[in-house]
C-alpha cells in the first residue's frame, strides 16, 4: 500500500506526542510505502490533484526520518492520502482541503476533506445542544456582556484557534470585558465564542479519541497552577481516566454522525458534563493514550484504514 501524509514539516514534530510520527512508523513498520508533503506542496492540473512529496522511512530510533528527494506524483498513485496538518484552520488549510477533495475514488483520504471543511472543531459542536455548555456566538459587544451576566464566568475563544490560544476566563463586572472582546472579534469584524464556565475544567479537560465513531482510547488533561488551560503545551499535566456514562452517551451520540462523515480519526473534549469541541483537523492524543493505557492505538487505526481501503476495491 501507498500513504501519503500531508503535514507539518518533520522538524516540528515533537516526536514523544506526535500522533503522525506513530501512524506513519506504524505504516512503515508494515512494509508500506510512506511519503510526505506539506500542504503548500499540493497542486492540481487539468483537474487532477498531486503533490510534490518525498520518500519517507520513519524509525522509533535516530534518525527518526530519512526523507527522499523531492517528487512530483499524483495523488491517485496513493491508496490512502492522510490529512495531519495541524490547525489553524485557515484559507490556506481550507485550500489544501479543496485539493484532497479531488483526489479520486480510488484514493481514500483520511479525515473526509469536505467533512473537515463543513465541521469547524468548535462551531459543529454546537450542533448538539444537549451535549454542549450554554454557548454564544457573536461579534457584538453588548450581547456578550447579557451572556456574562446571565453566566457568571464565561470563557471567550476564537471560532477558528487550536491549542488554548487567545482562550480566556472572564466575568461580567471585569473591567477588562470590553478590551478583550475587542481584541477578540477584532473590534467587531469577526465573531468569537462565549461559553458559560465549567468548573469541572479544575479536574481536567479529557480528550476521548474515536476511531470511525467508536470511542479507543481517553486521557486527562489537568491545568496546571498557573493556567486555567487543560492544553498540554501550556502545562496542562496528563493522567488515566476512564469513561463515565456520560462519556458513553456522547460517544454514542455522536459515532453514529462521525461514521457517516467519514471522520476516521477524531478527538473530542469532554470537560465535566459538557463536550466543548470535535477536533477533526489533525487530532493527537495517541501517545499519551498508549504510555497510560498500555495499547498500541495507532495499529487499531492503520488496521481500521486497511479495511476501507480493501473495501473500496472490493
Amino acid at each position: 500500500m501507498k500513504h501519503l501524509f500531508v503535514m507539518d514539516p518533520v522538524e516540528r514534530l515533537n516526536l514523544a506526542g506526535d500522533s503522525t510520527y506513530v501512524t506513519m512508523r506504524e505504516c512503515c513498520d508494515r512494509g508500506f510505502s510512506v511519503s510526505m508533503c506539506t500542504p503548500d506542496r499540493l497542486f492540481a492540473r487539468d483537474g487532477a490533484p498531486g503533490a510534490v512529496c518525498r520518500s519517507a522511512i520513519v524509525r522509533a530510533t535516530a534518525p527518526a526520518f530519512e526523507l527522499g528527494p523531492e517528487q512530483a506524483r499524483a495523488l491517485g498513485e496513493f491508496d490512502v492520502v492522510w490529512m495531519r496538518k495541524d490547525p489553524p484552520f485557515d484559507m490556506s488549510y481550507i485550500f489544501a482541503c479543496y485539493v484532497l477533495g479531488m483526489a479520486p475514488a480510488t484514493t481514500l483520504v483520511v479525515n473526509d476533506p469536505g467533512q473537515i471543511v463543513l465541521c469547524n472543531e468548535k462551531l459543529w459542536a454546537m450542533s448538539f445542544p444537549e451535549l454542549h455548555p450554554p454557548t454564544l456566538l457573536a461579534r457584538d459587544l453588548s450581547a456578550i456582556r447579557a451572556f456574562a451576566r446571565d453566566h457568571d464566568r464565561i470563557v471567550l475563544k476564537p471560532w477558528d484557534g487550536n491549542g488554548g490560544r487567545g482562550v480566556v476566563v472572564t466575568h461580567a463586572a471585569d473591567k477588562n470585558l470590553g478590551s478583550l472582546v475587542e481584541l477578540l472579534t477584532d473590534e467587531g469584524r469577526r465573531a468569537c465564542i462565549a461559553q458559560a464556565y465549567v468548573p469541572a475544567i479544575e479536574q481536567g479537560d479529557k480528550r476521548i479519541l474515536l476511531f470511525e465513531g467508536e470511542p479507543v482510547g481517553a486521557i486527562l488533561r489537568v491545568p496546571g497552577t498557573a493556567d486555567h488551560r487543560g492544553n498540554m503545551h501550556v502545562g496542562a499535566r496528563v493522567q488515566a481516566t476512564e469513561l463515565s456514562a456520560r462519556d458513553r452517551a456522547i460517544c454514542a451520540r455522536l459515532g453514529p454522525e462521525l461514521a457517516r462523515r467519514g471522520m476516521v480519526f477524531v478527538g473530542i473534549d469532554v470537560i465535566g458534563e459538557w463536550l466543548t469541541e470535535i477536533n477533526v483537523t489533525s487530532p493527537t492524543g495517541i501517545q499519551e493514550a498508549n504510555r497510560l493505557q498500555g495499547v498500541r492505538l495507532e495499529a487499531d487505526l492503520v488496521d481500521r484504514v486497511v479495511r476501507r481501503v480493501a473495501g473500496r476495491s472490493s
